[in-house]
């Protein structure tokens, strides 16, 4: 017996279809976004994913209050540390990993390989999205 027989509350929806995913467009070269007439430039879709990652990836985690702690990445805690380049190498494609799958339009992100050259991290690999497949390469 209920305490409140008058009120049932309804089951939680079932659907589980995203919405399309929409994003302002981004000048990656010189790392901003993209404004015609004063108004943004919008994106849909994969090309709105990618400039979602992006972003997630330009931004360090815990640095920002604006920003959730399930957002952008911990790449820069790799700074300075006396460790293998293996090991580097693979905390940073861990890091980018746990990053972008944290986007419900991201289902997996494939063949990551990560780079250190002159002290500037280099990331390449395939993002899976509901759109399908797009290249990474930041």
């Amino acid at each position: 017996m209920s305490l409140f027989p008058m009120i049932q509350p309804e089951a939680a929806g079932t659907d589980t279809e995203l919405p399309m995913y929409r994003e302002i467009a981004w000048d990656y070269e010189n790392n901003k976004p993209i404004y015609k007439n004063g108004n943004p430039v919008m994106v849909e879709g994969k090309e709105a994913v990618m400039v979602w990652a992006w972003n997630a990836l330009h931004t360090e985690r815990f640095r920002y209050e604006i920003y959730t702690w399930d957002y952008a990445n911990e790449a820069e805690s790799l700074i300075g540390q006396n460790y293998s380049e293996e090991l580097k190498q693979s905390e940073a494609a861990r890091y980018v990993r746990e990053c972008l799958l944290i986007n419900p339009y991201i289902t997996d992100v494939k063949n990551i390989a990560a780079d250190f050259t002159d002290g500037l991290l280099t990331v390449t690999g395939t993002l899976v999205t509901i759109y399908g497949e797009a290249e990474l390469n930041v």
